[in-house]
């Protein structure tokens, strides 16, 4: 299992909820939404302090993660977040 965020959507990240150096980012799963794995399901983000991190990844100063409850979701795959600039939209991709 991995979870790779490209700097561009660390970088939007950053900006759009006035994260600075050290902040924390929780990568959940949520009922509802358009999963690319389970139906019904999709992930959602939020600013919490970590507990018992499974998945993790610090970049532009923000430490993204995944709790250890929630590695289901990713089923040994690659998390991979990115940020589209054409149409300034994240991206959560499960592959």
């Amino acid at each position: 299992m991995n979870l790779v965020v490209e700097e561009a959507a660390a970088r939007w990240y950053r900006e759009q909820m006035g994260l600075v150096d050290g902040d924390n980012l929780r990568i959940f799963v949520r009922l509802g939404g358009c999963g690319s794995i389970h139906s019904g399901l999709s992930l959602g983000i939020t600013k919490d302090e970590p507990r018992s991190p499974g998945l993790n990844h610090t970049i532009e100063g923000i430490n993204f993660y995944m709790e250890d409850d929630n590695l289901w979701y990713v089923e040994n795959k690659e998390l991979r977040i990115s940020f589209d600039e054409k149409v300034e939209e994240i991206s959560m991709i499960v592959g």
